[in-house]
């Protein structure tokens, strides 16, 4: 049995995938807190007699690397240091995020530029004075005006094992619970900045560029294969003919 076009045809799926994937991360690379998407590909086998091995089209994952972090001035800006997220209300329950740009409703509601609340450690929404005066955000999430506490920003740890999907364009969701975090040792908040997407251009375009060399490698090869195939029936058709 030829397999030879199964194999070409599972191998160009795999990459039209990550094709798609690497151009959807490029597309956000100037997205705040954006997470990239990864894939994560397995050989599949069917068939234990030939031990052919087939090119799976991949799982997507979201990628738990930081981005990096830069000032903004704006003093309603926060950035995530560490493997913490920023927990929000949104239709679909509470989703996690480290897209730190603030606002402050007039009624003092502190909320994504989504129009999404931000969460307190309980789950709550947090409310602040709009005429309470500066605010000032500690590491810990801790907010205080005046030099009086008022609430703070909770602070969440997503389990390792979790599968992570995409809300939105820099929210994710996950059904496995996140842990609250109250002791902060290695990270936490950084007041009037906010983090980037964790994209890296240049190396996405690279792999851009190598993914469309394979394509056309593995189209040609194809093609190749397939010419061989009609050349070498036409021929067995005619010595048949020839000697029949």
């Amino acid at each position: 049995m030829d397999v030879s076009n199964h194999v070409g045809l599972s191998a160009l799926l795999a990459l039209e995938k990550r094709l798609s994937t690497v151009a959807h991360n490029v597309a956000n690379a100037s997205t705040a807190g954006f997470r990239s998407e990864e894939l994560r590909f397995e050989s599949l086998i069917p068939d234990t007699n030939t031990g052919t091995a087939y090119a799976s089209t991949g799982q997507t994952y979201l990628s738990r690397a930081t981005g990096p972090i830069r000032a903004t001035g704006n003093p309603l800006d926060i950035a995530v240091k560490g493997d913490y997220w920023l927990a929000i209300s949104t239709p679909e329950g509470t989703a996690y995020t480290r897209d730190g740009r603030l606002k402050m409703e007039p009624d003092g509601s502190r909320k994504t530029v989504s129009g999404y609340p931000i969460l307190d450690v309980g789950g709550a929404e947090i409310q602040i004075n709009p005429n309470g005066g500066p605010l000032k955000i500690a590491i810990d999430g801790m907010i205080t005006q005046e030099g009086r506490q008022i609430g703070a920003v909770g602070l969440f740890k997503i389990p390792e094992s979790a599968n992570l999907k995409r809300f939105e364009a820099s929210g994710v969701l996950t059904e496995t619970p996140a842990e609250p975090i109250v002791t902060f040792t290695d990270g936490g908040i950084v007041q009037g900045h906010v983090e980037g997407a964790n994209v890296n251009p240049v190396s996405e375009i690279m792999n851009l560029i190598t993914i469309t060399r394979a394509f056309e490698s593995i189209n040609a090869s194809m093609k190749q294969h397939a010419d061989s195939q009609k050349t070498a029936i036409r021929t067995i058709g005619s010595n048949g003919c020839r000697f029949g």
